[in-house]
């Protein structure tokens, strides 16, 4: 579903809704007088929680969670008992990756400030905590446990900063060993669980990437194509199968969307295993393969199929609340299920379901319980004709006290990527926005992901041309609505969402009535000269996509904000994160200084102890205080 490059960091990871492009009227409802306006403080005390790993029991689950205001792991009972603190950062944000397979150890990732630079670490079991990775200035991930749980794979850029080789960590006095060394550029892609089979991806444009095999018994051979294809095909690899056969993989090659296919690891034999209309974006098995778990993308909402291979048949999930199901996970035995459900009006909170009892227990309540569920605000799957008369799919939340006699103030809100995707789920400040009386579009502009690939790459290199249309059309289709005020729009985004807003401020300066730049591009020759280091085994995509700042630059320049800064003239607010890898501090310092010489207002706020997007409670709190104050102030007149 996503795209390889995405700059927007809190993209914005998974039913049918009717969609309408039908006069206002058809949506008008009546304003309530008895919904409450909450403050920051009370609504983004919500907990935001994620991860499920199981204990070497299967008495309890290793959670990430939000609860202190800085992310830290937690242990909960299984049974809805009390939960256990693990980690008590109050500075970084603590990343929570998985119980140790025979005792209550943990591993967890932590970066520094921000700046993505993860480095792996244990809790052992009388709470010392060891970083396995030591040093500075590169990154590594966990890749998942070996088969005999005996010991577990890192990817790590310790060795070179541009690419990520593997290594092999004992469960048991973590002694280390290299298992392949990239000296090639590949992209590592998916590990088997007995270590032997590793594939290897390399990105040759947006459109086109294979994927290899390489056999750890015979170090010495070259990496096998497992993708031979004509023509521009995209495959990303899903997993192998239990018995460690075949390997599982979307490609977009049969069709307009991403279908699961299968090749045999031996016979090189492909077959399909799953489509849809919609892309597949995942396939995933129970530990011994009992289970074998589908998900789709349909129409920005999550599908969850659970399979039982032992005759095929969709297993049926208790009845749930509204919402979709996201972060399904067996434990080992098989017996136990969790899962989180998330909904536009409810955060994610997580189940846990005992398949042999079919017993289902409800574990966390991440709603603050001060906020009513009902006085926030569920989206609506609309489409509306843009400039050339195609229907862009976009979520429209209309506020509770919105009505044609009291219309509202209204934002486009656009996602990062490029190629990202708005989708139904909770969302703290989308919500506190909506319960302030801002309408909402969040806009699925072309490029975007999830609806295809010609629409996925109706954006490529045309970037603040054809997508910026599609955001003015976004207004033009919001000045429709009776119940929305069309004198006062505004438009707001993240990362390349960022961008669209500094786009839609200096190349249709008449458009909006004011901006929220959130860490976004100004100056894309500047961006994509200083890409991350770790992300060079994807610069063919980034370039293909956005253009090559060593060929390109004539457009480049041409569609960077900063150039035509002198253009701006509606308000401006810019936040920032100074830690930020990805966007960059000096986009926004120099955004600032240039549109101010124009006399327009702008206001900046910087972050300090954040990167590209703001984990820390407080932080959120005072982005969206500062974004609330800055629309009331230009959407709605208030003086401070």
């Amino acid at each position: 579903m996503q795209r390889i490059f995405s700059f927007w960091g809190l993209s914005s990871v998974l039913v049918f809704v009717l969609f309408s492009c039908a006069p206002a009227r058809q949506m008008v409802k009546q304003p309530d007088p008895a919904v409450p306006q909450y403050d920051a403080h009370t609504l983004f005390d919500t907990v935001t929680m994620f991860g499920s790993s199981f204990s070497h029991d299967e008495e309890r689950l290793l959670v990430t969670s939000s609860k202190t205001g800085v992310y830290n792991a937690y242990a909960l009972p299984v049974d809805g008992g009390t939960e256990t603190s693990l980690t008590e950062s109050s500075a970084e944000s603590i990343i929570a990756v998985s119980y140790f397979p025979h005792d209550d150890r943990i591993l967890y990732q932590a970066d520094q400030g921000g700046n993505e630079l993860s480095h792996l670490f244990v809790r052992e079991l009388d709470g010392r905590e060891i970083d396995l990775t030591p040093g500075q200035g590169f990154r590594v991930s966990f890749w998942g446990w070996s088969k005999d749980k005996k010991s577990f794979f890192v990817v790590s850029s310790e060795r070179n900063q541009k690419f990520f080789d593997l290594y092999q960590f004992a469960t048991d006095g973590y002694e280390k060993k290299s298992l392949f060394t990239n000296k090639d550029g590949w992209e590592i892609s998916r590990l088997s669980h007995d270590g032997r089979w590793l594939v290897l991806m390399k990105q040759h444009n947006n459109r086109d990437n294979d994927i290899y095999l390489w056999d750890a018994q015979k170090p010495g051979q070259a990496p096998r194509l497992l993708s031979s294809h004509q023509g521009m095909v995209r495959h990303r690899a899903l997993c192998f199968s239990p018995d460690q056969h075949r390997l599982f993989y979307t490609t977009d090659q049969h069709g307009e969307f991403q279908q699961a296919w299968s090749v045999g690891l031996e016979d090189g034999k492909h077959q399909v295993e799953l489509q849809a209309d919609w892309d597949v974006v995942a396939i995933q098995f129970s530990e011994n393969g009992r289970y074998r778990v589908e998900v789709i993308n349909q129409d920005a909402r999550t599908r969850v199929q659970v399979i039982d291979t032992k005759d095929g048949s969709p297993i049926s999930f208790p009845q749930l609340p509204a919402g979709d199901i996201t972060g399904i996970g067996f434990s080992d035995s098989e017996s136990k299920l969790a899962f989180y459900l998330n909904d536009d009006t409810s955060p994610a909170n997580l189940f846990l379901w005992d398949l042999p009892s079919n017993h289902l227990r409800q574990l966390s309540h991440n709603l603050n319980p001060a906020v009513d569920r009902k006085h926030l605000v569920g989206g609506k799957v609309v489409r509306y004709p843009s400039f050339d008369q195609r229907k862009i799919p976009a979520i429209l939340y209309q506020p509770h006290n919105s009505s044609p006699a009291k219309p509202v103030p209204a934002l486009v809100w656009v996602h990062g990527g490029p190629g990202g995707q708005s989708r139904h789920g909770y969302r703290s400040d989308l919500q506190f926005l909506a319960n302030h009386g801002y309408a909402i579009l969040a806009v699925n502009n072309r490029g975007s992901a999830g609806y295809g690939k010609t629409f996925f790459h109706l954006d490529d290199q045309r970037h603040g041309e054809d997508d910026l249309k599609d955001c003015v059309w976004a207004r033009r289709y919001l000045e429709t609505l009776d119940w929305v005020d069309g004198r006062r729009i505004g438009i707001i985004g993240g990362s390349y969402g960022g961008y669209m807003v500094l786009a839609a401020l200096a190349f249709t300066p008449d458009e909006f009535d004011a901006g929220v730049d959130i860490f976004g591009v100004s100056n894309w020759l500047r961006t994509l000269k200083e890409i991350p280091p770790w992300w060079e085994t994807r610069k063919k995509f980034i370039y293909s996509e956005m253009g090559d700042p060593n060929t390109d630059a004539e457009r480049l320049r041409r569609i960077s904000p900063l150039f035509h800064a002198q253009n701006i003239r509606k308000p401006l607010l810019v936040i920032q994160g100074k830690n930020d890898p990805r966007v960059q501090k000096p986009e926004s310092d120099e955004i600032v200084a240039a549109v101010k010489k124009n006399g327009v207002p702008v206001e900046y706020v910087v972050i300090g102890d954040e990167g590209h997007g703001f984990k820390k409670k407080d932080n959120q709190i005072l982005y969206i205080n500062a974004a609330l104050k800055f629309l009331d102030r230009y959407l709605k007149g208030k003086k401070d």
